[in-house]
């Protein structure tokens, strides 16, 4: 079996593990302090502070190079969650039409400039 995961780049991983499990559910797996593992509905993703290792956070780059893509039942509560956490909600959640049918998404910027679409159904897989 083989995984992709995110790695985010964070000035604090204790602090932005805190804003992911309050504003997204997300579910802390194991922490060695500057690097930290966790999950969102079962779905693992990483958070680490850069230590001159030839990456950086989206503060320190001016912008953000990644976009963090959702897939879930509810796309409208996780974005709702993040927005009152204080998440920048700029792309409500609205229908778009693709190769496996409406597809609803809508997306925000983190506190920490990761950008994130939140969708309610994965194109990770073969579509005609």
């Amino acid at each position: 079996m083989t995984l992709i995961s995110v790695m985010l780049a964070v000035p604090d991983a204790a602090e932005a593990s805190a804003w992911y499990q309050e504003a997204l559910g997300a579910t802390e797996l194991w922490s060695l302090g500057s690097v930290i593992g966790l999950e969102i509905h079962g779905a693992p993703f990483f958070l680490a502070q850069p230590e001159n290792n030839r990456w950086d956070t989206p503060a320190d780059l001016h912008g953000t190079t990644t976009r963090v893509e959702v897939f879930l039942d509810d796309p409208d509560a996780l974005l709702n969650a993040a927005a009152a956490a204080g998440a920048d909600y700029h792309d409500p959640v609205r229908n778009h039409q693709t190769l496996w049918g409406t597809h609803r998404q809508g997306g925000f910027f983190d506190p920490f400039g990761h950008h994130w679409l939140v969708g309610d159904k994965s194109p990770l897989q073969r579509h005609p």
